[in-house]
């Protein structure tokens, strides 16, 4: 499977020319309704995304988030605006656009590939989002750090600081976010610490286990029953476990943190 394919319904002309597409067909193909034209030289289908139209009239492709999104990845919060990445050419008409840390990449096609939408994502999160987010890619596609920046078509001091930060073990979204911030806070965390033969905690401080709940994953019964089994075998074993939901991470960091600090520092005692 292509990590890259997904098509929104908004094509270039050289993309439908190397499809066998005509002009000839083009012409017909608007004339009778079969495709609109957001711009000069992109086509739509009627049905197409919208975003990915916005984007075509906007002189640009989707990028940043909206591209990762679409790509079926996580991102974290906060980044629901369109985010549009422009060539040369429509540089001057708008300074909303996503920009790269070389120079401008033509476009050429209405959504970029997940590696360059990545390297904008750089550009429009905070650091600790962007590592999130990095994670979730590696860990949606299955690839470590040195695949991720094989990925990458253009780098910066930045990029390659906040790879130095990424961990491709980390499972969802609010677990990145919790390791990245306790690290950067100034405690040890270890990663997926085993806590039997089979079963892994999210994250370890000290004799503290952190599980960060994602939206979806702990919602299911089972699982909330099976959660709670291992909460009482590893305080048997005098390691307590502190659960974080969505929230917490996401919208209540600050006393999230706070918490965490006198969890350990008690325990540490």
């Amino acid at each position: 499977m292509d990590p890259d394919a997904v098509n929104l319904g908004v094509f270039s002309r050289p993309e439908l020319r190397a499809r066998g597409l005509t002009d000839a067909d083009l012409r017909r193909k608007v004339r009778h309704g079969e495709l609109l034209v957001p711009r000069r030289g992109w086509y739509a289908q009627p049905e197409a995304d919208p975003d990915a139209v916005t984007a075509a009239k906007r002189y640009g492709e989707l990028s940043c988030a909206s591209a990762l999104t679409k790509h079926g990845l996580w991102v974290p919060p906060g980044y629901e605006s369109l985010h549009v990445r422009a060539g040369k050419s429509a540089s001057p008409r708008r300074d909303d656009y996503c920009t790269l840390p070389g120079a401008p990449l033509p476009v050429t096609t209405i959504t970029d590939t997940i590696g360059l939408s990545l390297v904008c994502a750089a550009g429009c999160m905070k650091d600790d989002d962007t590592i999130a987010t990095l994670d979730s890619a590696m860990h949606t596609l299955g690839i470590d750090v040195d695949d991720l920046r094989l990925m990458l078509p253009q780098t910066s001091p930045l990029i390659e600081a906040l790879l130095l930060e990424c961990d491709p073990r980390s499972m969802s979204g609010t677990e990145s976010l919790t390791r990245v911030r306790c690290r950067r806070a100034g405690f040890e965390v270890e990663v997926q610490p085993e806590i039997s033969e089979a079963e892994h905690a999210d994250l370890r401080i000290g004799r503290l286990l952190i599980e960060c709940d994602s939206k979806l994953y702990h919602l299911s019964p089972a699982n909330y029953t099976n959660d709670r089994h291992r909460d009482r075998k590893s305080l048997t074993q005098g390691r307590p476990t502190l659960r974080l939901t969505y929230d917490d991470v996401l919208y209540g960091w600050e006393q999230t943190l706070d918490d965490i600090t006198e969890i350990v520092g008690a325990f540490a005692q």
